[in-house]
């Protein structure tokens, strides 16, 4: 696997010159580097051209200036009822766009994320409206080069068949995506849509297909078709219900596809090895420019999700580890997102036994965290949890935390000592005190 994907890197720089990709850089995160580090690290390490922000923080539109990366900022959901109105809307443009364009060079303005998902009808029906009112207000400033769009999560077709039956949501598609996709082709913006085929509800029972790995494929009788990966399929099902209401012609984006490398008992996919299959694969066949089966030769601009774990963020365990990136700016895992001559670091191997370093949990974790920890850890190849069972040498004290602290020790041992695998989503800590004694 690991020679398939330096093979990739290589491929990747022969074409880097005519496809770019973008990264996703969020920042819910406590141990992340200053914006002005990650902006020259990006433009002097990696093939990533572009990024897209999930607000437009002064603070990182200043960084990225002068670098040649373009930058995408997003107008957060609880704003779009107000942005309708093109006063607020100019306001909006020259309270976070002119004082750094061109310097900083934005490329797009999305306005919201996945707003139907979020099932508001305040946000869903005043989407459009917002995204006319934002596009006069930045042609009225002068920014004519600046696009607006919106990227859409895909809960967004009528039921999972194959491609050239794909159509949109009854009772959106004509009230919804006919005027968006008018003002797309209008406007010559992309429609942006967010792939995710670990989100499938199918993923149990089609896992190798959603990773690119070997598998009986899915044949679209109607265009005579044969799909042998997930990907291909969510690209050319929103290109056919595109089709359908008359805009074929409309660029299509992608705003957020990647695969989190980790998880709780409730994330079984959530690996490392299924992101480096998903997110080696689908960054090669972005840049290659290979199209789909229904889009041959055809390129898709796209904004891998994303480029650092983020520690802060709520909701499951899974949510926190989708970077690609560790905070010192070495490659969690590699796909060849490093430039030609810049080599990701060795693998630390394990520590010896000796160690005085322990990875224990903080004061404060809860004991829902500490479940969460003790189940990741204990579920990881090579982790032997067996001295916490009833009967082991570890099993006393007979305590969740005590517990937790032998699996997160064990996993930190395993996996070199290193100070990421001590994270555990800014719960676990590294101290010299033996947490046996």
């Amino acid at each position: 696997m690991t020679a398939v994907f330096i093979l990739i890197g290589v491929l990747l720089q022969l074409f880097m010159a005519t496809t770019g990709i973008g990264v996703n850089y969020g920042m819910t995160a406590d141990n992340l580097p200053p914006p002005s580090v990650v902006a020259n690290f990006l433009k002097t390490q990696t093939i990533f051209d572009s990024v897209k922000l999930f607000d437009a923080n002064p603070d990182v539109l200043r960084a990225f200036a002068n670098t040649g990366i373009s930058v995408s900022v997003t107008v957060g959901n609880g704003d779009i009822p107000g942005l309708t109105n093109t006063v607020t809307a100019r306001r909006w443009v020259a309270d976070h766009i002119s004082p750094f364009h061109p310097q900083t060079k934005i490329k797009y303005i999305c306005v919201g994320t996945e707003v139907l998902f979020s099932k508001n009808d305040d946000w869903i029906n005043n989407l459009v409206p917002a995204m006319r009112s934002l596009h006069y207000a930045l042609n009225k400033a002068g920014f004519q080069d600046i696009k607006v769009t919106s990227a859409h999560a895909l809960n967004i077709f009528r039921r999972d068949t194959i491609p050239s039956l794909m159509r949109f949501m009854v009772g959106y598609d004509q009230s919804f995506f006919a005027p968006l996709l008018q003002f797309h082709q209008r406007t010559k913006s992309p429609f942006m849509v967010n792939p995710y085929p670990y989100f499938s509800p199918d993923i149990t029972r089609r896992l190798n297909y959603a990773l690119f790995k070997p598998n009986s494929g899915i044949y679209d009788k109607y265009t005579k078709k044969n799909y042998t990966n997930m990907f291909d399929s969510i690209m050319d099902s929103t290109y056919t219900a595109m089709k359908a209401l008359g805009y074929g012609n409309v660029e299509i984006a992608i705003g957020e596809t990647g695969w989190p490398t980790q998880g709780d008992a409730t994330s079984p996919f959530a690996t490392m090895e299924n992101a480096i299959s998903y997110n080696g694969h689908v960054i090669k066949e972005i840049v290659s420019g290979k199209g789909t089966p229904l889009m041959p030769n055809r390129t898709f601009e796209t904004y891998m999700f994303a480029l650092f774990n983020e520690n802060q963020k709520p909701g499951p365990l899974v949510e926190k580890y989708w970077g690609m990136f560790n905070p010192d700016l070495t490659p969690i895992y590699d796909v060849g997102l490093l430039r030609r001559g810049q080599s990701a670091p060795t693998p630390a191997t394990p520590a010896p036994s000796s160690s005085k370093n322990f990875c224990v949990p903080k004061v404060d974790v809860s004991n829902t965290q500490l479940q969460s920890n003790l189940d990741y850890a204990c579920g990881q190849e090579g982790i032997d949890c067996t001295p916490i069972q009833p009967g082991g040498a570890c099993y006393e004290p007979n305590t969740l935390r005590a517990h937790a602290a032998f699996a997160m020790n064990t996993y930190y041992r395993t996996k070199g000592e290193s100070y990421f695998s001590c994270d555990f989503a800014g719960t676990g800590q590294i101290t010299t005190v033996d947490p046996s004694k």
